[in-house]
């Protein structure tokens, strides 16, 4: 138990400083999710570190799919285009529709 509330603050800043300069809002998301995690922990005498990183978690899935821009940046480095870019000059149709 020990050993997993030592590595959880660890993993949790690791993760959210990797998409800093992210075309979407996952690190914003998991600040967010964090703060509003603890809180509840405070007002229900939770857990503050496993609600905190609950909610970090969840506020950086959300915030992923949150384009900070809402213009095309064509493809990331996972080669994936950005979907503002569907059905504009030089990329593809959107294939979901």
């Amino acid at each position: 138990m020990k050993k997993s509330l030592y590595l959880a603050p660890v993993v949790m800043v690791s993760a959210l400083t990797l998409p800093g300069c992210a075309e979407n809002y996952a690190a914003e998301g998991g600040l967010a999710g964090a703060a509003a995690g603890a809180g509840i922990a405070a007002l229900t005498g939770g857990d503050i570190a496993t609600y905190a990183l609950a909610g970090a978690a969840a506020g950086g899935l959300a915030g992923y799919f949150v384009d900070k821009n809402d213009k095309c940046d064509g493809y990331n480095n996972s080669r994936y285009l950005d979907d503002d870019c569907f059905g504009t000059a030089g990329y593809p149709a959107d294939p979901r529709y």
